[in-house]
């Protein structure tokens, strides 16, 4: 496997464990539909979340956030409608961001709610 892979990998976890650590129930991980990815489908007061994660081994190039593009955001938002059609799902829908910076001591995990709206 790709390094860059094995290193999503790990951010994906962390980014799991944290999210269930703060009460979130994990309904799908890396859910596809087509060409189309949800790396966490997430529930929590009575709120569907889904978490696009960016794993990183530093900012240099800039915080990892700040690489979901309106083009990534407008695919999450095109996943979200085909789960919530297919899933016959009434709850109200949100887009979060956990970014997680691995570093030889571990990993610093960020978590950005309400990251970007269908609308803008």
């Amino acid at each position: 496997m790709a390094q860059h892979n094995e290193m999503g990998k790990i951010g994906e976890e962390a980014a799991r464990r944290y999210l269930v650590e703060q009460g979130y129930e994990i309904l799908e991980t890396n859910w596809r539909q087509g060409r189309l990815e949800a790396d966490i489908i997430a529930y929590k007061d009575h709120t569907i979340v889904f978490v696009e994660v960016k794993t990183r081994r530093n900012d240099t190039f800039g915080a990892p956030e700040m690489f979901v593009n309106r083009k990534k955001q407008l695919s999450c938002i095109r996943l979200a409608n085909a789960y919530v059609l297919q899933n016959r799902r009434t709850e109200e829908v949100r887009f979060d961001i956990v970014t997680v910076l691995l570093n030889q001591t571990g990993c610093q995990v960020s978590h950005i709610p309400n990251a970007f709206t269908t609308v803008g």
